[in-house]
């Protein structure tokens, strides 16, 4: 324990957690070492709106994940708790099936039109798995293309089994397929967007046993005019399925998913996280004809059966419709662009601001100490009661009135922060351990 580390009830479960629950959370996003060790809020008692108060009841606003990005319309939304809470009073789980379940599918479809077919599960993760076991079983292949970050399962930590470290750039550093059978090795091949040549590579050499390809279809920026088509177009060509996963940025840089506004329809698309708005669900949408794998194969769980996913899922859907929560968060996300901008320039801060899409707003120190920086930052915006890094998921819940006052802050701390560079005492001015940028065993 650092000389400078609270010693409040937050901290302290945080050091019994870190005992007793390998690696400290359930979400590697989730671990305080990945904001400010010793220092950023663990744990937290009520969340409403952007407003989020830790275990000793210090109020923060959230200005920085909302619930890792799965709280488009704000923390404890009451829309969506009053649906929830209605169907758990009637019950959640019983021996028989949610309706709310064949709404729901016919609601996805009835947004995305090229769809056909609907299977749900309850989490991002278990959404890609879900898709790709649909995929090798319609195509009766084992082969996966994938671009981009798709989480933990062995078919996409596989990619890691070759003498290189293939999903470096798609994923966190260090991430080590200890754990993943080896024999898995050579059934996943990574390419990176955008990359034409790459993708044609593993065409070529795919040999006929390539079952899908799974890629966000945007990120931060638009794909290269006709990317994705020609993606699909190959990977169709060669007998392949494609996959969009739109488990990030579905919904929120469109209603529905981003491939409604970039043109081009997958075979199965995926969604989780802002599709319930922090509800546990997870849906995978496809064609008849790209589904058919989920007639033959095995694909089944208890909870997936449950009524408060669906119930959550269709309230959000009807709420972020009706108040257009995309046009929403690309507008604050671009005033806070803004403000990043606006005061790294005045106090002669080098920042690089991203440049794509305000519904996922972020920046990066422009310094070999970057990382130092960044958690300065996090460190000196908790004091100020903000709950901040260099990524902000705007949402709903954010008024004028609140991204106005953190504007506000932003600007004192780049201040802080520019004279502590010129003066060369970032280190001095930190209150712990430097974050950690991607994973780490936690001792």
């Amino acid at each position: 324990m650092s000389d400078h580390e609270q010693t409040n009830l937050t901290q302290s479960l945080y050091l019994k957690a870190k005992k007793i629950i390998p690696g400290g959370t359930q979400l590697l996003s989730k671990r305080p070492e990945m904001m400010a060790p010793d220092q950023w809020p663990a744990y937290f008692s009520q969340a409403r709106g952007c407003e989020v108060w830790d275990l000793d009841g210090k109020r923060y606003v959230d200005m920085s994940t909302n619930g890792i990005g799965s709280c488009l319309l704000g923390f404890a939304d009451p829309d969506v708790n009053r649906a929830v809470k209605e169907r758990i009073d009637r019950g959640s789980m019983c021996t028989l099936n949610s309706p709310e379940e064949v709404e729901l599918a016919e609601t996805l479809c009835a947004i995305h039109p090229w769809a056909e077919q609907v299977r749900f599960a309850r989490t991002g993760g278990e959404t890609g798995s879900v898709a790709i076991r649909i995929a090798r079983a319609t195509t009766d292949r084992s082969d996966i293309a994938i671009c981009g970050y798709h989480g933990w399962s062995d078919w996409y930590l596989s990619a890691n089994l070759g003498a290189n470290d293939a999903l470096r750039g798609h994923l966190l550093p260090g991430l080590n397929p200890i754990g993943v059978p080896a024999e898995l090795r050579g059934t996943a091949y990574t390419f990176k967007y955008n990359d034409r040549a790459g993708f044609q590579t593993i065409i070529d050499q795919s040999g006929g046993k390539l079952a899908a390809v799974i890629m966000e279809p945007c990120r931060y920026n638009d794909p290269e005019p006709g990317f994705l088509a020609f993606i699909r177009d190959q990977a169709h060509r060669c007998g392949a399925l494609l996959i969009f996963d739109e488990i990030t940025i579905g919904w929120r840089l469109t209603h529905g998913g981003s491939h409604l506004q970039l043109g081009v329809n997958p075979d199965i698309a995926i969604f989780a996280k802002a599709i319930s708005n922090g509800y546990p669900m997870g849906a995978i949408i496809g064609t008849k004809a790209a589904m058919d794998g989920a007639q033959k194969s095995f694909i089944s769980s208890t909870y997936w059966t449950e009524s408060i996913g669906p119930v959550a899922a269709l309230a959000t859907i009807r709420k972020t419709g009706a108040i257009k929560a995309h046009e929403l968060a690309a507008k604050h996300g671009a005033q806070v662009s803004g403000f990043w901008q606006t005061h790294a320039a005045t106090h002669g801060l080098n920042l690089l601001i991203g440049d794509g899409y305000p519904c996922l707003a972020h920046f990066k120190f422009d310094y070999a100490n970057s990382e130092a920086l960044r958690t300065l930052y996090t460190q000196l915006m908790l004091e100020r009661g903000y709950l901040a890094g260099t990524g902000y998921y705007p949402t709903a819940a954010h008024t004028a009135e609140i991204i106005e006052r953190y504007g506000q802050a932003v600007d004192e701390v780049f201040s802080m922060i520019a004279q502590a560079i010129r003066q060369e005492s970032v280190s001095e001015l930190l209150n712990g351990p430097v974050a950690h940028s991607g994973f780490r065993r936690l001792i």
